[in-house]
């Protein structure tokens, strides 16, 4: 009873992480996504629907089900939002050189695994 209550905890914990990801260059949406979707399969039905059948989620996790890839479009709004949004944090708002340093790399790493994440036909 209270593992299935912390899965869905962390489920949802983790697609509100998932949708600050969407805005947020540092913070990567679709491992999020997995996790959540993980914990709904070990917890709730409803809630694992919920997120497969969601508009703006579901397609993206369907195809990392299904293919093991994500689509072309999401791959470059994400370079698009680290470049961007991760360039302009560096630039204006982390103040010393050890946070832009830290940031940098966060956002290097993140670039790294979007990119090689394979891409759907």
């Amino acid at each position: 009873m209270m593992s299935r209550l912390l899965y869905l905890i962390l489920g949802f914990s983790c697609v509100g992480l998932a949708a600050l990801g969407v805005f947020l260059p540092v913070l990567p949406t679709t491992p999020f996504l997995l996790v959540a979707a993980a914990c709904f399969a070990k917890s709730s039905t409803r809630c694992y629907n919920w997120l497969m059948q969601n508009k703006v989620f579901g397609p993206l996790l369907q195809q990392w089900q299904q293919h093991r890839c994500i689509p072309l479009k999401a791959k470059r709004i994400a370079v698009t939002s680290i470049i961007l949004f991760g360039g302009y944090a560096l630039l204006f708002v982390v103040p010393t050189l050890t946070g832009q340093l830290l940031t940098g790399l966060l956002l290097l790493v993140g670039l790294v695994v979007v990119l090689s994440i394979k891409t759907c036909p």
